[in-house]
């Protein structure tokens, strides 16, 4: 499985719940996660796509560190599983 298909899930299965899936760039900040996920009542939530199996780099996970300091959920999602596993947890 790739990458852009966990992303594609992710994204449909986001919008299909009355949510968005937006892809996030950042020019002059690398590393940055490669979407946000918004929910009613203000909810959002900064998501890294990532094949099965790969690991976050060095400056990936820099950012996500800056970004829970600051109080924001960051995921790594990396299969089917996980997207399940993830909308369990930020629905509940």
């Amino acid at each position: 499985m790739k990458e852009r298909e966990v992303e594609l899930k992710l994204k449909k299965d986001v919008e299909g719940i009355g949510g968005f899936c937006l892809k996030f760039t950042s020019p002059g900040m690398a590393g940055m996660p490669d979407r946000l996920v918004l929910f009613p009542r203000g909810r959002l939530f900064f998501v890294e796509l990532k094949a099965p199996g790969e690991k976050l780099r060095p400056l990936q996970l820099k950012r996500k560190e800056q970004l829970e300091k600051l109080g924001f959920k960051v995921y790594v999602i990396d299969s089917y599983r996980s997207i399940e596993l993830f909308l369990q947890e930020v629905m509940a």
